[in-house]
């Protein structure tokens, strides 16, 4: 990455501390955002406090989707920016009104000590509740302060009244014959004003009164004056669990002077009652998908959240992993909850990206996506034991021909449903970007079948074929289709079966590739040598060859 003349000279700027004072106060507005991105890639936080504090303009966005090599900002740097919001907020220097920090968060443990989702979200809840308690403490200062000036008045006025009062005696023989017109505007004076300092004071009291409504508290006052106006709004993902839940849940209901939104909202391990309780306090706006993961929701629990979902016009995203949704099982009441579903799914106008993993769902593909009344861009269907029926109904579906992202991985294939994922990559050829088979069984002579039907789909960008049992020959033929898609950036392929220790099955399982371990006899560098050999004669620089499947990322190439 070429770094432009004022990213270098912003580095180089904030680099020296101390010499903050000296360049913060001539700064222009317009080289702040350059300034704060130095301080986040140098690891500056004092820099990144000074700068958010006094933030010039009314929108500061952190965050977002990072370049290619581009870490997340290290944790200190953003708890330096969530400190200085709330100081911000007194700051008469700082014209920040929206916070967005959607996509900032990072995984945790990574390199540069990144603040994971679950962190960050502590930390912005920690936040909003810190900013209220300050703008109530300010609030009864204020209050005070007023007091305190009233009754400076009323002693000052008294005191005007009194010295009033002995000037006209001791000098009443002065006055001669205009003392009626100048003691009448006197006291006619004094008299206003002291009126005007009395229904200063009925006023305010009136309002307290009307308030706090028929012997409300001093409290409650100050909390209707605090809630008044929201000076700031903070977008954010939330990761929320069964630790964070409680203190999300108060920070969704605090009033005050930050006001917390969610973009994607992400929970494990939590209740139906405690979701459904946080999906109440999420403004209906700007609230774009859900991500629930290792909650037994069951059937019926989910029948009872789609409800809820389609209250927010613009979720686009569904994703439920592991779930405990399981159709294989004969209970009673099964077939009315799977209606139930079925109807909540299509109150949801916008839905675009529908993730379902490891939810046992044989066969009950048709009714699940037939109902959705727009078709999906984004489809993932891993460990969902799909039947052949499944695959043909999605192949012949209004979705097949809109798809940009599929993921069908550990869901067995055999020569019974390959016709059906032939047919579907066909309708898709035009629109597919990521594809993944991972884990589906696929032989050398089904992958032989399947290439002319991978090579042509035109916009593939990322393939993803780890974990099945393919030789050296087939990995080879494998890649000489790949050098031929153009738009085509990133192939995960298998090891081969020659480079595993003897004793594997004919033909081995995707758990079983996994676990079994590597022949330590045999060079993995020659398979990679071969295969880029491929590319080289292909002049394919710009096609990356990985068997890397931990390390894996398709949003890479985007």
């Amino acid at each position: 990455m070429v770094l432009s003349l004022v990213s270098l000279c912003a580095r180089e700027v904030v680099s020296d501390h101390s010499s903050s004072p000296c360049w913060l106060r001539w700064v222009p507005r317009e080289l702040y955002r350059a300034l704060l991105e130095a301080s986040f890639t140098s690891c500056r936080p004092l820099a990144v406090g000074e700068l958010v504090q006094r933030w010039p303009e009314r929108t500061l966005r952190v965050g977002g989707k990072r370049k290619h090599g581009q870490s997340s900002p290290n944790r200190l740097c953003i708890q330096a920016l969530l400190l200085a919001v709330v100081r911000g907020l007194s700051d008469q220097r700082c014209a920040l009104q929206v916070l967005d920090l959607c996509g900032l968060q990072g995984d945790e443990g990574g390199m540069g000590d990144p603040m994971g989702g679950w962190s960050l979200t502590v930390a912005l809840c920690t936040m909003v509740v810190q900013a209220r308690a300050g703008a109530q403490r300010a609030q009864r200062e204020r209050k005070r302060f007023s007091a305190l000036e009233r009754e400076k008045d009323v002693k000052r006025e008294r005191g005007q009244r009194k010295r009033g009062k002995d000037t006209s005696t001791d000098n009443k023989e002065l006055e001669g014959n205009d003392r009626e017109s100048t003691g009448s505007c006197g006291t006619l004076g004094e008299e206003e004003l002291i009126r005007g300092v009395r229904r200063r004071m009925e006023a305010e009291k009136k309002r307290e009164t009307t308030a706090t409504g028929s012997g409300g508290g001093r409290k409650e006052t100050e909390e209707k004056d605090v809630n008044s106006d929201v000076l700031v709004h903070v977008r954010a993902d939330l990761f929320v669990n069964a630790r964070s839940w409680e203190r999300v849940r108060g920070a969704l209901s605090t009033l005050g002077p930050l006001k917390l939104q969610c973009r994607y909202l992400r929970v494990e391990e939590i209740s139906v009652s405690s979701i459904k309780t946080l999906l109440g306090l999420l403004p209906p706006q700007g609230f774009l998908g859900i991500d629930v993961r290792y909650s037994s929701l069951g059937v019926a629990g989910l029948a009872e959240l789609l409800p809820l979902l389609s209250a927010f016009p613009a979720l686009n995203s569904l994703r439920l992993h592991y779930c405990n949704l399981d159709f294989r099982r004969d209970q009673p009441g099964q077939e009315e909850a799977l209606r139930n579903l079925s109807q909540g799914l299509t109150q949801l106008q916008e839905l675009r990206r529908l993730s379902l993993t490891a939810l046992r769902l044989p066969g009950q593909l048709r009714v699940l996506l037939s109902s959705l009344p727009q078709p999906l861009e984004i489809l993932e269907l891993p460990y969902l034991s799909l039947s052949p029926a499944d695959l043909a109904y999605l192949s012949c579906s209004h979705h097949a021909s809109t798809l940009q992202q599929l993921d069908l991985s550990e869901n067995r294939l055999d020569e019974n449903t390959l016709t059906s994922i032939r047919r579907l990559l066909f309708q898709a050829s035009s629109s597919l970007q990521h594809l993944s088979l991972s884990g589906c069984g696929l032989t050398d002579s089904l992958l032989g079948t399947l290439l002319p039907s991978l090579g042509g789909c035109t916009a593939l960008k990322s393939l993803a074929l780890a974990l099945n049992p393919l030789s050296i020959a087939g990995l080879m033929d494998l890649v000489r289709t790949a050098v031929r898609i153009p738009s085509l950036r990133q192939l995960l392929y298998p090891n081969p079966l020659e480079d595993y220790q003897p004793g594997l099955p004919d033909l081995p399982s995707s758990a079983q590739l996994l676990d079994w371990p590597l022949d330590e006899a045999t060079d993995i560098n020659i398979t990679s040598s071969q295969l880029n050999r491929v590319l080289i004669d292909s002049r394919r620089s710009d096609l990356f060859l990985t068997c890397d499947l931990l390390n894996y990322d398709k949003d890479l190439v985007d």
